[in-house]
């Protein structure tokens, strides 16, 4: 068991910027704390210290990471006592050197790989004397909504050209299937209704750990154990993050046959022109694509497919633009992410030659973005008049008032739209029988009719 404390150390206030991993990561630092004696604040003018997790994944990101610490440090400067700032997560993991001359507002810097010791830096930071070690052999998620993503690997080693992770984030790692089960477990119990497993790279899941022994030692097998679990208490199993080349008979089938395991699969391609994924240090062909593709819809009757297009590669020419808008249109997926290409520091991408100035960068954008939106909005439409469960995941505060949200099985949380709902009264996790009346862009409208 977990020490109790008759009071608490103080609260914390908790920023998280980026990926639903840095949501897994801010919840994991949070239930440390929770079981060494912190409360949680609401607001930052009501807590003790303040954390802030987050990404560098783009240099977009980073900016609005340095961003958002300096507004809280601002924040903070205008209240009426001192709070303390804790920077965690992948700008210190990127950046760690150069940040404490950089950001002096900043009282720590955590990285991804040291966040399992973060009561010790809180601890020092609000001068917390423990007469022995915290003692914590379990920790709990604090989840409190309808969905939990679950980390089952972290780290990278694939070092895409274009891509900082393996340097942020470390080599691949996957995580133990002793440990996600018990999570897993906890999860379902605490009511979650929806799992989502992440990892910067899930279809080689295991492929790092013993292969003898009983449980899962691959995705596909840990899909099924998964939902094993998920079973008794219907909750749905969705899997992110897959690379093409991850997509092997074992994992399609595993998709198709587990009723828990949603068919939606998120698959990044970046492009499609060989000599451009080559550049990239990926593999695969726009052959190998296009049939990968089109064996997913035949064995998998109404799949539902998203990807990214990182636009404006180094050397990526107008013939080989023109031919991944092509290949993103008769592959129809439903959901498409936009990137336009970012020179990354320390990124082999980033020197290379035949740079492409912003203007072309952001016309090529625009356009793919265009048929993104196009394809997405009338992938959505085609759920007009269909009926689905929906899970109910909160409200939403409109100008006629507050309105439950909800996602469908085909919406993956936080990223590809939400159903509003034509009911008043419902709980957060409340599973709902609804016909699907009218749409909206990526939005759909929802009769509840069970």
């Amino acid at each position: 068991m977990s020490q109790q404390f008759e009071d608490a150390f103080g609260s914390i206030y908790y920023i998280t910027l980026g990926c639903a991993k840095n949501e897994v990561d801010t919840d994991r630092m949070r239930s440390l704390l929770l079981a060494a004696g912190y409360e949680v604040a609401d607001e930052v003018s009501e807590a003790d210290l303040a954390i802030v997790n987050t990404c560098s994944f783009l240099a977009s990101a980073t900016e609005e990471s340095i961003e958002a610490t300096l507004s809280l440090a601002e924040e903070v400067a205008d209240g009426v006592r001192s709070v303390p700032i804790v920077m965690c997560g992948c700008v210190p993991s990127r950046y760690g050197a150069d940040l404490p001359a950089e950001l002096p507002e900043v009282a720590a810097f955590v990285r991804t790989d040291e966040e399992d010791g973060i009561v010790s830096v809180v601890d020092g930071l609000l001068g917390v004397h423990r007469g022995a070690p915290v003692f914590v052999p379990e920790v709990k998620r604090t989840v409190e909504g309808a969905v939990a993503y679950v980390k089952i690997s972290d780290g990278c080693d694939r070092f895409c050209s274009f891509c900082a992770i393996p340097y942020i984030r470390g080599r691949y790692r996957s995580r133990p299937w002793s440990e996600i089960r018990e999570e897993v477990r906890d999860l379902v119990d605490s009511g979650v209704r929806e799992l989502v497993l992440i990892g910067q790279d899930t279809g080689i899941w295991g492929e790092d750990l013993p292969q003898e022994g009983p449980g899962p030692h691959n995705l596909a097998q840990l899909l099924v154990a998964v939902s094993e679990t998920a079973r008794p208490e219907h909750v749905w199993v969705r899997v992110l993050y897959l690379q093409p080349e991850g997509m092997t008979d074992e994992l399609i089938a595993a998709i198709r046959d587990t009723p828990e395991v949603l068919p939606y699969i998120d698959i990044p391609v970046q492009h499609c022109c060989g000599r451009v994924l080559k550049a990239m240090n990926r593999s695969g062909s726009e052959e190998e694509l296009d049939a990968l593709f089109a064996r997913l819809r035949r064995e998998i009757p109404g799949m539902i497919i998203r990807t990214t297009y990182l636009v404006g590669f180094p050397g990526e020419t107008e013939e080989e633009h023109e031919r991944m808008l092509a290949f993103m249109d008769r592959t129809g997926f439903d959901y498409t992410s936009v990137f336009a290409f970012s020179p990354e520091d320390g990124t082999r991408a980033a020197r290379m030659e035949g740079q492409l100035d912003e203007d072309e960068k952001l016309e090529r954008t625009q356009a793919a973005m265009d048929l993104a939106e196009s394809l997405g909005f009338a992938a959505t439409a085609a759920h007009v008049g269909e009926q689905a469960e929906v899970i109910v995941d909160g409200v939403e505060e409109t100008d006629d008032g507050p309105e439950l949200i909800g996602h469908a099985w085909f919406q993956a949380p936080d990223c590809d739209g939400a159903v509003h709902l034509d009911v008043k009264e419902a709980a957060v996790g409340d599973i709902l029988q609804v016909e699907f009346t009218d749409s909206f862009c990526y939005e759909l409208v929802g009769h509840v009719i069970g």
